[in-house]
């Protein structure tokens, strides 16, 4: 049977890839060489602390934005209906509360992260246990995180997925080892503004190829993937109000 290839890389593809790849690669080596000089550990961890608040926001926001995300999200809606846009109304309960309660403690104390705060509250051995147990979770989720993208890649290039993963990380931890904490800000909002514009492209297309929005109205709502307002506590269903 002759192989569908309407579904692998071309050079387009590659080139598309490739530059964001190489952006990134650009921003590290900008930051180490013509930027501010990565000469301080506040330079290099914090950025000197010059940032202004919109790249700021924009990384923790794709920071949270998993590859794995933009790939499982729209399969689970698809299979079991957009009850999961509670899980995203959570998460902004979660920030609002963060930033009013958390964030003033972390600021007044001018300390960086939460194991900074357990030495301060209690005492070295909870920090070091909790460190451990993040080290744990991290060896655990970023294998996945990593090999769910780059099988992803490899079914629509033909490239081996463990080729892709090496790359990718490679350049990730050069452009991170070099450029510090702002070429990691910068990396990141430039990949956020890739994932929104290629989003919207995608749905456009998608639309386009249904013939208008109203079809996709109608299709979701005949097939019950808008049924949002179930507000059950029912710990034994999937996609419950109250399990999200």
């Amino acid at each position: 049977m002759e192989e569908n290839t309407n579904y692998i890389f071309s050079w387009l593809d590659y080139t598309v890839f490739g530059s964001m790849l190489g952006m990134s690669v650009v921003i590290g080596i900008y930051f180490a060489f013509c930027g501010n000089k990565q000469d301080s550990a506040d330079e290099y961890l914090k950025g000197g602390k010059t940032m202004k608040v919109l790249p700021i926001a924009t990384s923790l926001i794709a920071s949270q934005i998993a590859t794995s995300t933009l790939l499982a999200v729209p399969s689970d809606v698809y299979q079991f209906g957009a009850n999961y846009i509670w899980l995203g109304i959570a998460t902004f309960i979660v920030c609002f509360v963060g930033y009013h309660i958390f964030l003033p403690v972390f600021f007044n104390l001018q300390i960086t992260s939460i194991f900074e705060y357990l030495h301060l509250r209690f005492n070295k051995t909870v920090r070091i246990i909790a460190s451990v147990f993040n080290l744990m979770s991290m060896f655990i989720a970023c294998p996945i995180l990593i090999y769910i993208p780059s099988l992803a890649f490899s079914q629509a290039s033909k490239v081996d997925a463990i080729l892709i993963a090496c790359v990718s990380c490679a350049i990730c931890i050069f452009y991170t080892t070099i450029g510090g904490f702002k070429a990691v800000v910068w990396t990141d909002t430039l990949q956020f503004i890739i994932m929104m514009l290629s989003l919207l492209l995608l749905f456009c297309i998608g639309v386009n190829a249904i013939n208008g929005f109203d079809v996709l109205w109608k299709t979701s709502t005949e097939g019950h993937r808008l049924d949002i307002f179930d507000f059950s506590f029912d710990p034994t269903l999937r996609d419950s109000f109250g399990v999200l």
